[in-house]
């Protein structure tokens, strides 16, 4: 008999979900290197500050850790990205990642309606999600110009390559959501006509 998969609730995070922080970040880790991709390193204050602050997206089973993802705004609120998100291993599989990164994403909305939503990623799921939410892949000069954001990448292992060509080139993909983007609401009325 198949194993079920426990019931998953997907909020946003407060400061009672710091003592998820450490599990998060090895998580991450852990997976970066399964994976053998770049991943920017994050502080265990930063992480608990997006908490603190209700920039983050939280998966618990119970009182489980199942997934993560913040959020984060640039260039005077003109830009925010969606980072760090993560779904525990035997969580995976589930379309959980996609809960995760649907609530990230109605969140940053709610709370910058007009900003750009970006991301940069080198991941195939995250790109198909990215597409299913309207995103689409543009060159990093589209993106924030905000050097806060660009020294995030300083603790990739790819970073080098962000550096020789000049901040136009990486291994991630940029992928970009503009909420004033007048082609956007014909991509989406078209998505949605196909899957009629």
């Amino acid at each position: 008999m198949e194993n079920q998969l426990p019931e998953i609730d997907v909020m946003v995070a407060d400061a009672s979900h710091e003592v998820y922080v450490d599990t998060i970040l090895d998580t991450i880790e852990t997976a970066a290197k399964v994976r053998g991709t770049g991943i920017a390193k994050r502080s265990h204050d930063y992480v608990a500050q997006k908490m603190k602050e209700g920039k983050a997206i939280i998966a618990l089973a119970g009182d489980e850790f199942a997934g993560f993802t913040y959020i984060e705004s640039w260039g005077n609120k003109q830009y925010m990205a969606t980072s760090g998100l993560i779904v525990v291993e035997k969580f995976r599989q589930h379309g959980l990642a996609k809960r995760i990164k649907q609530a990230s994403f109605q969140l940053a909305r709610l709370r910058w309606p007009r900003a750009k939503v970006f991301s940069l990623t080198s991941g195939s799921a995250v790109m198909k999600m990215n597409t299913e939410l309207g995103y689409v892949p543009v060159t990093f000069a589209e993106l924030t110009d905000d050097e806060a954001f660009w020294r995030g990448c300083e603790g990739c292992i790819n970073h080098d390559i962000l550096v020789r060509t000049g901040r136009k080139y990486c291994i991630c993909t940029a992928m970009l959501y503009d909420p004033a983007d007048p082609h956007r609401a014909k991509r989406e009325e078209d998505e949605r006509n196909s899957r009629k």
